[in-house]
């Protein structure tokens, strides 16, 4: 399979995903579990622009592997971090999205690295870059919701 196919594959896993974290109500569990001030339009949004992301990735995935490098951090970090560690730290209590996360991202992100390395293209400075990128953009939408609770970022008169 190509790059570019692999990158396609990832966006349908993260859609994937995103159905799983709706249906079994991931606002709650990280309002609950994760103390994210989080609400249903933030997740419209943030899912919003990871499908455009997706969609960016996997066209450029031939020439800019860059980018289908760093959405398949993306994808380890949001499945390590934000599903199987919480899953660890509180004793099992489930976190929607675990298992697209286990069942789906880790395999599609390994797949990803494993064509970009036999492609000759995965150098150590494009995996720590990736890896890099991929926590940056994972953190944004966090870093965003705490910031507009500050009031500086407050726009209400």
């Amino acid at each position: 399979m190509t790059l570019t196919e692999l990158a396609w594959l990832s966006l349908a896993a993260y859609a994937i995903h995103m159905v799983e974290e709706f249906m079994l109500d991931w606002r709650d569990w990280a309002r609950a579990v994760i103390k994210l001030p989080v609400d249903w339009g933030d997740f419209y949004i943030t899912n919003s622009v990871v499908v455009v992301l997706g969609i960016v990735q996997a066209q450029l995935a031939a020439t800019f592997p860059l980018a289908p490098l760093v959405f398949a951090a993306l994808m380890l970090v949001n499945a390590t971090f934000f599903h199987v560690a919480p899953v660890i730290w509180t004793r099992g209590r489930f976190s929607p999205g675990a298992i697209t996360a286990v069942l789906l991202f880790y395999p599609m992100a390994y797949g990803v690295y494993a064509r970009a390395a036999a492609d000759g293209v995965l150098t150590d400075g494009l995996l720590a870059g990736s890896l890099v990128l991929g926590a940056v953009l994972m953190a944004l939408p966090i870093a965003f919701l705490h910031l507009r609770g500050l009031p500086y970022f407050r726009q209400t008169p």
